[in-house]
């Protein structure tokens, strides 16, 4: 694949754009100009000029030519296998659905879950980047250009999926490739959906309308879930670096100063809050779907910002300490290691696939945070671990995929041990008796079990085309170079193909203990977002996204690192 588009053919596909933006321009500033500083809040003061994507200080990500010794053929070949899956997704995407936003691959048909904005295509627009998809990429560009984010006048955009999907999306397609007005479009949206905070804690209500700023809640009424409230600040606080905007930065930075001054049990974060008063609502304490991309936001808000925000390395270093003490178990025959979630401290042994997501998080942690030696060993142990019981949930199964959500048989409480099966008890007793084996409880290889033979049982047995499994598998690659990751990601995507792949796209499983599996008449978007991208960079021997220059959100967006400057440390508080 080419590593640029020449530029005479990327100038005749947008010259329809350029003309109609012109004239857009020049009516703007003719009858508009005098009332553009009511419109938008205005940048600070001071230095605040960014280099204009064009510029020679903007050097875009082409895959193709970065350095490196040349790949090795079998892995090559299984990424040339994950783009072509992609190319098939993205043409049944365009013949059966586009403009609306998901395909139906069963029946060949479309839906609109996400604001009829064409959610799959913006979703994957940096997979294409990525991937060397450029005739993709350039071909997506203008209608991402002419969208106006419209809705009508009782429709609403939820809150948090249109900014890790929508405004993440976009804002990482821009950062790979410097087309400037994918930032635009951006900032547009980040404007529209600025009236979602308007509650009297500062936390976002759950959808907004984009034209008329008027803001309802959403299924949990007066709550707000931890992972809405604290999974929009990587997008925000990005794209107040790139504009100048204050009010981004402050707005979102409201729930952090929430968390900061909670009144909670050490760093067990409840799932929901109330969003006018700010004040926890249950002591729920879960890394399951209520608050999964909330502990992702921690770490990497101080990663994004050159690991500058110490409020955020304190919240997650609370929150991860918490995790490792309260949330994981060892199961009661095969000892796997797993997370699950407490309600007044009573564990509930489930065991979701949303939560495979952490062993990547906990294994990124180990990678660059300024821990104790003790302390990095521990969260690298439970990432190899959990990573392993993700791998095994779905090894077991007959279609070779995972089910959504487990219940793990746990080992039996008593007066005389009435932490049983916590694993962070089970390490202690090992490291004592002198480490027998060498392998930490929860890190041993175990057999594949059939059905009436498994230490759980599955209680959701669907496999909805989801990436949490195999993105902790590509960080424990680039983290600990150990090639097993890499074999396990690949009988996944093999899985993926036999199971899922239809005439138009792949379809999520209702049952995954069945080959050939029934299938749902559905394809997530976050497949070509997520799921293909990190199988896709997991058999790249190439380094596309360097993790020490490079943050995913949690919709597997890449963000790059950057520093605050002098100004903006001293207008944030930083």
């Amino acid at each position: 694949m080419a590593s640029h588009i020449p530029l005479q053919k990327r100038a005749t596909r947008l010259l329809p754009f350029a003309l109609g933006a012109g004239f857009f321009f020049w009516g703007l500033v003719y009858f508009a100009w005098p009332h553009l500083d009511a419109l938008r809040p205005s940048p600070p003061p001071g230095p605040h000029h960014r280099p204009h994507p064009s510029s020679a200080h903007f050097v875009p990500v082409l895959p193709d030519s970065i350095p490196g010794p040349p790949p090795d053929p079998k892995w090559a070949a299984r990424a040339d296998a994950v783009r072509d899956a992609f190319l098939h997704a993205h043409k049944g995407y365009m013949d059966y659905a586009y403009p609306n936003d998901e395909l139906l691959p069963l029946t060949e048909g479309f839906v609109n879950n996400f604001n009829g904005w064409s959610i799959t295509l913006v979703d994957g627009l940096d997979t294409m980047w990525i991937m060397g998809l450029h005739d993709e990429f350039y071909d997506t560009v203008p209608i991402l250009a002419n969208m106006t984010f419209a809705l009508p006048e009782k429709s609403f955009a939820a809150f948090f999926e249109t900014v890790i999907r929508h405004l993440g999306g976009m804002l990482s397609a821009y950062a790979l490739s410097g087309e400037p007005i994918l930032l635009a479009r951006a900032d547009d949206l980040a404007t529209k959906l600025l009236p979602a905070f308007h509650t009297r804690s500062g936390f976002p209500k759950y959808a907004v309308n984009t034209i008329t700023g008027e803001i309802r809640p959403g299924w949990t009424g007066s709550a707000v879930l931890w992972a809405e409230a604290l999974s929009c600040q990587l997008e925000y606080k990005y794209l107040a670096h790139l504009t100048g905007r204050r009010q981004y930065f402050d707005t979102v930075e409201k729930s952090m100063d929430i968390m900061r001054d909670a009144d909670i049990t050490e760093g067990q974060f409840p799932t929901k809050w109330h969003v006018e008063t700010g004040k926890p609502m249950n002591q729920h304490f879960s890394v399951g779907a209520f608050a999964d991309s909330a502990h992702e936001y921690l770490l990497k808000q101080w990663l994004l910002t050159a690991k500058s925000e110490q409020k955020a390395l304190d919240l997650y270093m609370r929150a991860s300490s918490s995790i490792i003490k309260e949330l994981l178990f060892l199961s009661a025959t095969r000892n796997l290691l797993y997370v699950t979630d407490t309600t007044d401290g009573r564990p509930s042994h489930t065991f979701e696939h949303l939560s495979c997501f952490l062993p990547g998080l906990l294994a990124l942690g180990a990678h660059t945070l300024p821990l104790p030696e003790r302390e990095r060993t521990l969260h690298a142990w439970a990432a190899e671990g959990l990573a392993h019981t993700c791998w095994v949930t779905y090894a077991d199964q007959a279609s070779g995929l995972g089910p959504d959500e487990v219940i793990m048989k746990a080992m039996p409480r008593s007066a005389e041990n009435p932490r049983a099966g916590r694993w962070l008890a089970h390490v202690e007793r090992w490291e004592e008796a002198g480490r027998p084996g060498d392998v930490p409880p929860g890190l041993r290889e175990v057999p594949r079990r059939g059905k009436g033979q498994r230490d759980y049982t599955s209680r959701k047995m669907g496999y909805y085309l989801r990436p949490e499994t195999v993105e902790s598998f590509y960080i424990l690659w680039r983290t600990t170079g150990d090639e097993k990751w890499r074999e396990r990601g690949w009988a996944v995507f093999e899985a993926i193909e036999r199971e899922t792949k239809t005439h138009s796209g792949y379809a999520s499983l209702i049952d995954v203990d069945q080959s050939p599996a029934p299938r749902k008449n559905e394809m997530p978007s976050f497949f070509m977002a997520e799921t293909l991208k990190y199988l896709y960079l997991l058999f790249t021997d190439k380094e596309i996204i360097p993790l020490d220059r490079w943050v995913f959100n949690t919709e597997a967006h890449p963000l790059p690192i950057f520093e605050w400057s002098d100004w903006e440390k001293e207008q944030y508080g930083i």
